[in-house]
Formats: C-alpha cells, sequence, structure tokens
C-alpha cells in the first residue's frame, strides 16, 4: 500500500471511508445548499413562457406607488373591518351558553369576549352597519390591490429562500382569505346561503386565516409601500427602473402605451367604491334611504302601516302555523322552583311599558325606532321571585326549524329597564311575521336575539 493511502491518525491505521462510500453510493448534500442549487439553476434557465416573463405584464400603470396606495386603504380598511366584526361576534354573548355559540370550539380565538352593553340602543345598529357597508365599499380597493400585484403571483423562482417561501406562503392565505372571507360576507348580505354549512362558522374562522396571512404581509410589505408613497409625495418620481430594488418586480420593462393616468385610475377606483357606498349604504340607515339600497334585498318588508318594517324571516318560512300563535297560546315563565302560565290577555292586563328601539340584523340591514310596548323582563322575573337581581333568561320560540329559535339573554340584558316582552308595536298588534303574539326586543342586541313567538322564559336556570 502506499504512503499516500496511509491515515493521518496517530495510530497510522487507515481512514476508512464513509459506509456511503463503502457501497457506492453518494454523499448527501445538506437540504439547504440542495435548495440554493436549484434557485441558481432556476435562475439560469430564466422563467418558462408566460406569465412568469418580465415581459408578459405591460401596464405602465403598475409599480410600487400604485400598489404601496391602495395597500395603505386596505390597511385602515382591513383593521376596522376586523374590529367590527369581533365586535358582531362578542354581541351574541357566545360565552354565555352554547346556545348562543355559532362557532364552537372557538378555543382562544374567543379570548377578548365581554359581556354585551345594551347602552347606547343602536349599538349594533353602528357597528355591524360600518362593517358590511365598508366590506361592500373595499371591494374596489381590493381587486385593484389584487390586479397590481398580479405580476408578484407569477416570481421566478417562486421561492428564493426560507424567508421568501414564508412570504409566499402568506401570499396564498392573503388572497385565498380575502377572497373567502369578502365572498362569504357579501353572500350573506343577499340572503343568499349558497355555501355548505354555517355562515356563522365559515367567516369566524375564514378571517382569522385572512388576518393572520394580513399581518405577516404588513409586516414584510408596510415599510416599502410607505416609502413608495412617500417618494411621490417628496417629488421623486411615480416609476423606480424596471430592474432595480424600489420597483419590487412590479414595474414593467417594456410598458404598453398608457390609456389612463395613475391619478385617473385611483379615481376609477374611488368612483366605484362610492358608487357602492350608495347603493348600499341605505340598507343600515333604514327608513327612506333604503329605497337607495339596490344591492339590498328588497322582497321581505311587510308593507306599509305600524308593521311595515324589514324583516328576514316570514311566520310562514319558520314553520309557525295558526294554532301555534291562535288562542291557545301560552307564556309559560319558570325560575327560582316556580313557574306561571300567562294567556296574551293576562299579559296585556299587566303594566304596559314602551321603548324607542331599532332592529339590526347581522346582514347589515336596520330599522329606524319603532315604538314597541308590552311587560318588561323585569316584571315577568318578579312573577317567580326573581324581579329584584334579574338573572339570564332563556328565551324559547315555537319556531320550527332553523338557527336561533331560542337564546340565552345576559343579566344586563334582562334587567335593562327597556327590554320588553312586546305585543304591540307602533300602537298596533305585532304581525304575525313580526312575531304576533309576543316576541322580545332588547336594546343594542343583534335582530336574532330578539327573539319572535316567544312562548317560554325561564329565569336562572341552567340552559
Amino acid at each position: 500500500m502506499d504512503a499516500s493511502d496511509e491515515s493521518s491518525r496517530p495510530d497510522g491505521a487507515p481512514e476508512r471511508p464513509h459506509a456511503s462510500v463503502r457501497r457506492g453510493k453518494p454523499r448527501r448534500t445538506p437540504v439547504a445548499e440542495r435548495v440554493r442549487d436549484a434557485v441558481a439553476r432556476a435562475r439560469a434557465s430564466g422563467p418558462p413562457p408566460g406569465p412568469a416573463r418580465p415581459g408578459f405584464w405591460r401596464s405602465p400603470l403598475r409599480g410600487p406607488w400604485l400598489t404601496g396606495l391602495f395597500g395603505l386603504i386596505l390597511l385602515v380598511g382591513v383593521i376596522v373591518l376586523f374590529v367590527t366584526g369581533l365586535l358582531s361576534y362578542a354581541s351574541y354573548n357566545p360565552d354565555l351558553a352554547a346556545r348562543n355559540d355559532q362557532t364552537p370550539d372557538k378555543g382562544w380565538l374567543g379570548f377578548y369576549l365581554f359581556t354585551w352593553p345594551t347602552s347606547p340602543s343602536w349599538l349594533y345598529r353602528v357597528t355591524q352597519g360600518v362593517h358590511t357597508v365598508l366590506g361592500v365599499v373595499l371591494v374596489p380597493v381590493l381587486l385593484a390591490k389584487l390586479w397590481s400585484v398580479i405580476p408578484k403571483l407569477f416570481e421566478w423562482p417562486p421561492l428564493r429562500s426560507a424567508a421568501h417561501a414564508l412570504e409566499r406562503l402568506s401570499l396564498l392565505l392573503l388572497v385565498g382569505g380575502a377572497g373567502f372571507t369578502f365572498v362569504t360576507g357579501i353572500l350573506n348580505i343577499q340572503l343568499n346561503y349558497i355555501f355548505p354549512g354555517s355562515f356563522y362558522t365559515l367567516h369566524f374562522y375564514g378571517a382569522w386565516v385572512f388576518m393572520a396571512a394580513f399581518v405577516v404581509h404588513v409586516a414584510f410589505r408596510l415599510p416599502r409601500a410607505v416609502r413608495a408613497v412617500r417618494a411621490v409625495r417628496a417629488g421623486r418620481g411615480w416609476q423606480p427602473a424596471a430592474d432595480s430594488e424600489e420597483a419590487a418586480g412590479l414595474v414593467s420593462p417594456a410598458p404598453a402605451p398608457a390609456t389612463i393616468s395613475r391619478r385617473g385610475a385611483v379615481a376609477m377606483v374611488g368612483a366605484g367604491s362610492l358608487a357602492l357606498l350608495v347603493v348600499t349604504a341605505g340598507q343600515s340607515i333604514g327608513g327612506w334611504w333604503r329605497k337607495t339600497a339596490l344591492l339590498a334585498p328588497h322582497g321581505r318588508d311587510p308593507g306599509t302601516g305600524p308593521n311595515g318594517f324589514q324583516i328576514n324571516k316570514t311566520a310562514a318560512s319558520s314553520g309557525i302555523r295558526p294554532s301555534d300563535i291562535g288562542p291557545a297560546w301560552r307564556l309559560t315563565v319558570r325560575g327560582g322552583g316556580r313557574q306561571e302560565v300567562l294567556t296574551r290577555q293576562m299579559l296585556l292586563a299587566m303594566p304596559q311599558r314602551e321603548a324607542a328601539l331599532p332592529i339590526a340584523c347581522v346582514e347589515g340591514w336596520s330599522t329606524p325606532d319603532q315604538q314597541w310596548s308590552g311587560v318588561r323582563l323585569t316584571d315577568l322575573a318578579a312573577l317567580v321571585g326573581l324581579g329584584t337581581d334579574t338573572p339570564p333568561v332563556l328565551v324559547e320560540s315555537v319556531q320550527r326549524g332553523g338557527s336561533f329559535s331560542s337564546v340565552v339573554l345576559a343579566a344586563n340584558q334582562a334587567r335593562d329597564d327597556r327590554s320588553l316582552l312586546a305585543m304591540r308595536v307602533n300602537g298596533a298588534d305585532l304581525s304575525p311575521d313580526h312575531g304576533y303574539p309576543a316576541r322580545v326586543i332588547i336594546p343594542a342586541a343583534p335582530g336574532v336575539h330578539n327573539t319572535k313567538w316567544v312562548t317560554r322564559l325561564t329565569f336562572g336556570e341552567p340552559a
């Protein structure tokens, strides 16, 4: 054996080759090195024909300023949407009872929940109106933002590093989450439930996925967006060079002739949002303005007169039979180990109170204040000895099928002097579609918690 084959080990023993070498197998390279090699080969070979080629996207409008401006508008709008969405979820008091929780197994996602207040009485009307109207108004901005960054979806190489892979994943979740959240929200506004499963569950979890991706995306892109917008304001020009770092892969190296200015494009998007505001906001304002809400459903307005204001569910669609709300109807009040059974005439013989309250629903529509009259929930609790400190109350309807046939109201809702078991509205008996013979009306509560066709009230007992 030649001396060159001898090992340098102190004992002079020959170096033993690695097992993979002895078996004729090549030594494996680290994953990171293989990824770098793959990226280098992809760069060297160039992008395939199609949208990955830099010259494929030729609009002269695309650039960091336009993308940054739309991004900053969405940053503010999406934060408002998310906060008002969280408030909408809290308004259902989901921690109070399983009946109220439309998103079971939410876990730590409900960390912020609190008891929803009853004042001001228009609170839910405003927060939910802002949520739904803003969601519609932001659609043109969202579409314009997605259009402005289409070249980034086809970047070459697709993945360049672990950080780049994380950004790409967040982008996929961002685009998918935005589409899913906005589409389900708009379908809900239109009362068009073509998606499988519960809207509440799908929209809730979809919004959290979207916001997680949104936070990651903002962390990566916010400084660049701010710099791009400030650069134009400082007079440093609209577009950087296509191959510069500031261009961020958005500027075309061979732009087509412009047919509209960048300011014109922004104005066009703004006009679209303004038009959507005009044809949507009326459903949240209510009254005469509802006629301007051309994109809101109009088919469930029961005409004129004292009961002529918006509803979602008719008596027929809720499975209410004439016998359910006829002369045989009774209200059962339970609590404290006692029970009282009352006819409508007995309820009308009790002290009648009035409250001017609106109805506002998760779909974004609301009514102006209606003049309700009936018996306070505190007075009904007093019938079973619980009037001093009225506890939470389980409200049950004769409604058959569908959601929200029962609800648990928090103690602060049951104790509010404006919380009524209403039997009349605007000086007339309730119509069957508005809940005859009796319904609850609660200040600041979501419309579905103002249960119609009430047949049982259970105070303070486990629901």
